[in-house]
């Protein structure tokens, strides 16, 4: 039945109106993120150079930072690697300064090394309230209408798993996998890779099965990991020697006061928090790997998230509800 026939008999929810109370510090925060000098800091020019090293072979010219900072500039100001090069080199040339710049075949091959590196979260003493989510990434390649009209192989894609922190917005937690990693397979690496006590882990019906459970309870600390996820809606209560699971007072709580009063007693709207996250990264760095070697797609994700954990520790909107 066409959605027009039955709009009139729809749940209709208000479109939510919010005010950002901290607009002039959040409007400064989001010029700086295209500042050149916020990302080629002193602290990246003065550890430009590698240190020497004492074993066998040819010296290394560029520290890991120097080649993450060309590689951050080439996905902030999307660029390509022969084009991030010079700019970098005009960048250095205008301050004065009289420093190599790596060329793209040392971008590409040290931009592997950072393929599998966690984000760089803020560190503090609260327990975590952990959101999880996935989406679709491209790998760089032809189209489709350039794959239906000659025949030719179609892009294929990676699957981003990310884990939010539910109080600052940072990325806690990524895993790239292949498009057809199931989610919930994911969710024993995200969990492990998150610092400190987490409080909660909130996702949506996707990751609504046993080995999510019992990965959060392999987490519990005083209190007790608390999982907000959807049951299904043919879930049933099960009897259980040691009581009723988390999963079944939710089954419990829907059956009683409905699915709606469920989500807000128990605060599901904190998962669109990594919606919102997803949406950001999309934005500002694209939803195309550049990078063809699975290593290199690693290192992309790896130094992109890191780059926008950065972002949002300068500007990040509070906003408050307008009854």
């Amino acid at each position: 039945m066409p959605f027009k026939h039955n709009a009139s008999r729809r749940h209709h929810i208000p479109k939510a109106r919010r005010r950002i109370t901290n607009w002039p510090a959040y409007e400064a925060g989001l010029r700086r993120r295209g500042d050149v000098t916020f990302w080629l800091d002193e602290t990246a020019l003065s550890g430009w150079r590698a240190p020497r090293r004492t074993s066998r072979g040819g010296q290394p010219i560029y520290a890991d930072i120097a080649i993450e900072v060309v590689l951050t500039m080439l996905l902030v100001f999307p660029l390509a690697l022969r084009q991030a090069e010079g700019f970098i080199r005009s960048v250095l040339r205008l301050l004065g300064l009289q420093i190599a710049v790596p060329d793209h075949s040392t971008l590409s091959r040290r931009g592997r090394g950072f393929a599998g590196r966690q984000p760089r979260a803020v560190r503090h003493d609260r327990p975590v309230h952990v959101v999880l989510d996935s989406t679709g990434l491209q790998i760089f390649g032809q189209g489709e209408w350039d794959a239906e009209k000659h025949g030719r192989k179609p892009r294929q894609w990676r699957k981003l798993h990310l884990a939010i922190d539910a109080e600052t917005g940072e990325i806690v937690a990524h895993v790239l996998t292949d498009k057809d990693g199931g989610d919930i397979t994911q969710v024993p690496a995200l969990l492990a890779t998150v610092e400190g006590r987490i409080a909660s882990v909130i996702a949506d019906g996707a990751y609504d099965g046993e080995a999510v459970y019992q990965e959060a309870a392999a987490h519990q600390h005083d209190p007790l990991v608390d999982v907000v996820i959807p049951p299904r809606s043919s879930s049933t209560v099960q009897i259980h020697a040691e009581g009723p699971t988390v999963r079944d007072r939710h089954v419990q709580f829907i059956a009683e006061n409905g699915r709606m009063a469920w989500q807000k007693a128990a605060q599901y709207g904190r998962r669109s928090l990594v919606e919102t996250a997803i949406g950001r990264y999309k934005h500002v760095i694209g939803s195309i790997l550049r990078a063809r070697s699975t290593d290199g797609q690693g290192g992309e994700v790896a130094i992109a998230i890191h780059a926008l954990n950065r972002m949002i520790r300068i500007a990040k909107p509070i906003s408050i509800g307008l009854t």
